[in-house]
């Protein structure tokens, strides 16, 4: 349905919690599945957090970039991606992000071509939220920014919260206005942790208000630190309600900006049309199913852009995404190549007067039956305890407890350098 991005700012109002909050909270219709890239250019936060180390760290944006010099960039975003949904059936998605702030200049040229690769995999029924994180919404990454239908900035209602907000919702609405889709895609995700109300917030910086999110952190803690998503009390809690509503409005703020950019553009959601070309797509050594014209790629049932796997022997049944220009019929709107609506400030769609062809194409993705992703990483697994610095108890001590492991040193010296006894503080601790 859309490109959804989150921006956080000074003050860390939670960007990355909410993120994944919406993720979870997603409406998502039959056949329709959402993803969650962690673009922040000073590093991902849900591999070590909300998944507890269960995954190693193998996977996801730091690879794209190589992936993108050798042309490779759409068939290697579907090896990095890691299943979250509850069920396993690979409807919601995640893109971990940068292990390491000192990878984010590798990314410098991949950037466009990923936003251009977001907006082609939402045309073939995923939605895609991009965690921006703190900086992500400046510099190189920002493209990703501009070309999103909706940025939602997170904010907490204190008073240093909105202190430091204001600057910052300043600079993007100019560079919205500037280089983007236009300063009214911002809006407002209030965290409720101060005195003012969301109105009061909306009015004073003149922006839509998309959302207010308790301050609860024990739920909070869930997508920060790690915790059963599962759990029904936390299925039900405010957190997860708000988060749900506030996914509602995101949703209805990118169909009245759609309309008001493309007043005769298909509806949100609608099949897309791939050309012929796409239903030829299949692994090597085996032949493609032959099309005589263009292929609708249907809603229902779900299907998943898969790469094929080198060893399986014979025409592989799910379709490999590949670079190629889409077409584009008369009252189908194009955002570049791929279909998505056009702004009038973005970069012009090539059409038939151009001499020169396009510099990049988003992916055309053939469907198949539903099945997991291939190269997809699996469930993660039952986290390990961290190493403790404990020593096991005596046979004196009762079962279940641990000693403290006490310096090396000799009653004398202990005596010149504690005038008191260490064991009688540590108890009174």
């Amino acid at each position: 349905m859309a490109v959804i991005a989150v921006v956080g700012g000074p003050g860390a109002p939670g960007a990355t919690t909410t993120a994944l909050a919406l993720l979870l909270a997603w409406p998502l219709r039959p056949g329709r599945r959402i993803l969650l890239v962690e673009a922040d250019p000073d590093g991902g936060a849900v591999l070590a957090g909300a998944l507890e180390g269960r995954v190693e760290a193998v996977y996801g944006l730091r690879n794209l970039a190589v992936a993108d010099r050798r042309g490779l960039l759409a068939q290697t975003i579907w090896e990095q991606l890691i299943d979250l949904s509850p069920e396993g059936n690979a409807e919601r998605l995640l893109l971990p992000g940068l292990t390491d702030p000192a990878q984010a200049p590798g990314l410098a040229y991949t950037w466009e071509p990923l936003a251009e690769l977001l907006h082609g995999i939402e045309q073939q029924g995923y939605d895609v939220i991009v965690d921006l994180g703190r900086s992500g919404a400046t510099g190189t990454s920002a493209v990703l920014a501009r070309r999103a239908d909706v940025v939602a900035v997170t904010v907490r209602s204190t008073l240093r919260g909105l202190s430091a907000a204001r600057p910052r919702l300043a600079a993007l609405g100019e560079d919205l206005a500037a280089a983007g889709t236009g300063a009214d895609a911002l809006g407002l995700l209030l965290v409720a942790e101060g005195p003012y109300s969301g109105a009061e917030v909306s009015r004073e910086f003149g922006l839509p208000l998309l959302g207010v999110l308790p301050y609860a952190t024990r739920t909070a803690r869930v997508l920060s630190d790690g915790g059963d998503t599962t759990d029904r009390r936390f299925i039900r809690s405010e957190l997860m309600r708000t988060a749900r509503s506030a996914a509602d409005e995101v949703q209805l703020l990118v169909r009245r900006r759609r309309q008001r950019l493309a007043p005769n553009a298909a509806p949100t959601g609608a099949p897309a049309v791939a050309p012929a070309a796409a239903a030829q797509l299949s692994a090597p050594g085996g032949p493609g199913p032959a099309a005589a014209g263009p292929v609708a790629v249907p809603v229902a049932p779900p299907s998943v852009p898969v790469p094929q796997a080198s060893s399986a022997p014979g025409p592989a049944p799910y379709g490999r995404p590949a670079y190629g220009p889409t077409g584009q019929g008369q009252g189908q709107p194009g955002y570049g190549q791929s279909g998505y609506v056009q702004p009038a400030h973005a970069h012009p769609a090539h059409g038939q007067g151009e001499a020169e062809p396009p510099s990049y194409a988003p992916p055309v993705i053939t469907t198949g039956p539903v099945a997991p992703l291939a190269g997809l990483a699996p469930q993660p697994a039952a986290p390990a305890p961290f190493p403790a610095h404990v020593q096991a108890a005596g046979p004196a001590e009762d079962e279940g407890q641990y000693r403290l492991q006490q310096p090396m040193m000799t009653s004398d010296q202990i005596e010149d350098r504690y005038p008191y006894n260490p064991g009688e503080v540590l108890r009174a601790r």
